[in-house]
């Protein structure tokens, strides 16, 4: 009973019968029937009077509609209405001897002996509920729970209705943060919490668009001072020196490249193909093998995936790229299972402390930063790389190997095998 629309049914639903069981049983004592040793007495007498008739008068009492019979009424009797019945007539007139029994029509039929021996019979009234009144109630009750139960369900999910829609609003958050339009329609409620997610889109997108622009244009206005700073060091006489000014240079050239590139990716919107994932690892294994970059493909299953296809090179290229140079040497396979495509990238490095492998997808990431002139690059093809693989519903996971090295599992949906064929 986790849901929360399960348990505000079930609370409701025990809102309702509570309250109609306690009302009934209110009920049933405020209407119910009066205590037989109560109401005996006036028909005690009316039995009196008739007996005293019939013994009097028999043809009269017969004539009338008396039953006078040799025998009391066969039947099982009712031990505690006949010794309530002898107690009252003791008192309105004189004992007689009575007997109330029930035939197998259920009703209750009084016997009282006449004085001659013969017994008068006569129907008693019910004093307590009707026959089956109990089946009556449960039935009743039966209803009354099954109505409650569909009256709760509808009320829950009424409830849960903004609940539902914040959580399908949540679950199409798109790659750069905003939320597909909500419908502002429904009761007012409804409509306030859908105009809500609709602003709270519309400044998310803004405040994306601004950072976009922001990092766009600082990359693009660097490009202007980089090249005159290149020029001056051209005329640096000094050997060293200008190459060191150049060096530093190259780095500010890359770090712009990568953030402008990682901006595209955020707002990239490459049209799906279905694309066949092992020949796109064996293409760059090839391509950084060429470069010298030490990098060879173990495995590879044929897969197709749903992407772009320049999206997702340039997202295993950076991986792998980023696994040679820092992790001494990469190994790629590729693999299925079931209806998921994985790319699986092992190298022999250092691999990276425990306690900060949730921040290497983090932009200018550096684990050890004395090192960060040793590598070239900016810091951000992780990142890219990242953006890219969630673009299209994949998921990518980092790990440490034993006794060394990295693991990266890149994992994607996969079509049928046929389209992988």
């Amino acid at each position: 009973m986790k849901s929360l629309g399960a348990r505000l049914a079930l609370l409701l639903l025990t809102a309702i019968v509570l309250v109609v069981i306690t009302s009934s049983f209110a009920a049933s004592l405020v209407m119910r029937g009066p205590r037989p040793d109560m109401a005996m007495e006036p028909v005690a007498r009316q039995l009196s009077m008739l007996a005293t008739f019939a013994e009097k008068d028999r043809d009269a009492a017969i004539a009338s509609g008396l039953d006078i019979i040799a025998m009391p009424v066969a039947g099982p009797s009712d031990e505690h209405l006949s010794g309530v019945l002898m107690d009252a007539l003791k008192r309105v007139s004189e004992a007689r001897q009575a007997m109330i029994s029930r035939p197998p029509t259920g009703e209750a039929i009084a016997s009282l002996r006449l004085s001659d021996g013969k017994w008068m019979v006569m129907r008693m009234p019910e004093f307590g509920p009707p026959p089956g009144g109990w089946r009556i109630l449960m039935g009743w009750l039966g209803l009354i729970i099954i109505g409650s139960v569909l009256v709760s369900i509808f009320a829950a999910s009424k409830i849960m209705m903004p609940l539902r829609m914040l959580e399908r609003a949540v679950a199409e958050i798109r790659p750069d943060g905003t939320l597909p339009h909500v419908p502002e329609t429904g009761p007012g409620e409804i409509r306030a919490t859908a105009q809500a997610l609709n602003g709270l889109s519309a400044r998310v997108k803004a405040a994306t668009e601004s950072r976009m622009r922001l990092v766009a244009a600082a990359g693009h206005d660097l490009r202007t001072p980089m090249t005159r700073m290149r020029l001056r060091a051209e005329f640096i006489k000094d050997d060293e020196d200008r190459l060191k000014w150049l060096a530093d240079l190259e780095e500010l050239d890359r770090i712009a490249d990568s953030a402008i590139g990682l901006v595209r990716e955020e707002i990239s919107t490459d049209g799906l193909q279905c694309v066949r994932l092992d020949t796109i690892v064996a293409d760059i294994v090839r391509e950084l093998s060429a470069i010298g970059m030490n990098v060879r493909s173990d495995e590879l299953q044929a897969a197709s995936i749903s992407a772009g296809p320049l999206a997702v090179t340039r997202a295993l290229r950076n991986l792998l790229i980023n696994a040679a140079t820092h992790g001494e040497s990469a190994t790629v396979s590729v693999a299925r299972f079931g209806d998921r495509a994985v790319v699986r990238i092992i190298d022999t490095g250092p691999g990276i402390p425990e306690e900060r492998l949730n921040q290497v997808f983090e932009p200018f990431f550096r684990i050890d930063i004395a090192r960060q002139r040793s590598f070239p690059g900016a810091g951000l093809g992780m990142a890219i790389a990242k953006e890219i693989i969630s673009r299209f519903e994949g998921e990518i996971v980092v790990r440490n190997r034993e006794p060394r090295g990295l693991e990266q599992l890149i994992t994607f949906k996969s079509p049928g095998r046929g389209a992988a064929a």
